[in-house]
């Protein structure tokens, strides 16, 4: 069985009807149970194996267990995990609301440690994959979205730490890492695309088939679209205060 969260709508939708279509049963996480019901009809009326339905808000530091008493309720062992939940707030961090920042911690990167070492033990019996939906945020620093882009960074260190752990047991562990994408995350998170966009914009259904290809071939990090495969690279060209400049001087033409 395959879990997946912030599978509501884009980039978690999208990897819910891919690995669907690849006869796994999935497991979709999120706060919105209407949207969640949808798609599981959607999934089911295609000939996918009837996804379990689990609302639940990552947020709080319960989600795990409630996650985990609905999977042992169905009897369902995970098999893979895609860490997709997440979101973004735009603006100076000492501007915007702490609580809020917070909050994005808890769901970016508790959740994600969480759910994580959670079923690392099913991962490792059933020989399985971790999937974690970072960004080209987690490769720099970034004011106008400081606490957004560490929390990526942390995404990226943290996958890359587990392959090397679990990778020997079996278990393959993959992050992708897109740029931006046209869905709710970026009027959630007050911003609104600007020429990164146009030049890195990758659809949120190729990016949840380049995942799972990724994810299934072993690979140790997934960057979908030609401008997001030489951004790293690119990097290396310049000193970090240019890169922050630049990234500042991006976020500030993005304020909606």
């Amino acid at each position: 069985m395959t879990l997946i969260t912030g599978a509501s709508s884009g980039i978690g939708a999208e990897l819910a009807r891919v690995f669907s279509a690849h006869k796994h049963r999935v497991a979709l996480v999120a706060r919105r149970a209407d949207r969640l019901d949808t798609l599981a009809a959607e999934i089911a009326a295609a000939g996918g194996a009837p996804p379990i339905v689990i609302p639940c808000d990552l947020g709080r530091t319960d989600a795990g267990d409630r996650i985990a008493a609905v999977l042992a309720a169905e009897s369902a062992d995970v098999e893979y995990l895609v860490n997709n939940a997440g979101y973004g707030l735009f603006g100076s961090a000492a501007e915007l609301d702490r609580a809020d920042q917070l909050a994005m911690i808890d769901l970016n990167v508790r959740a994600l440690t969480d759910l994580s070492l959670r079923f690392s033990e099913s991962l490792i019996r059933l020989r399985g994959g971790i999937l974690n939906v970072g960004s080209i945020a987690g490769f720099l620093p970034g004011p106008g979205m400081a606490v957004y882009y560490a929390s990526k960074a942390y995404v990226l260190s943290f996958s890359e730490a587990l392959r090397g752990e679990l990778g020997p047991r079996g278990v393959r562990v993959t992050v992708i890492c897109p740029g931006p994408v046209p869905t709710e995350f970026q009027a959630r998170a007050g911003m609104k695309p600007g020429f990164d966009s146009a030049i890195l914009n990758v659809s949120a259904k190729d990016i949840a088939r380049d995942g799972y290809r990724g994810l299934m071939a072993n690979k140790r990090a997934v960057l979908p679209g030609l401008g997001i495969k030489m951004l790293p690279f690119l990097l290396r060209l310049f000193p970090r205060d240019v890169i922050l400049r630049a990234v500042a001087g991006f976020q500030m033409r993005r304020r909606s």
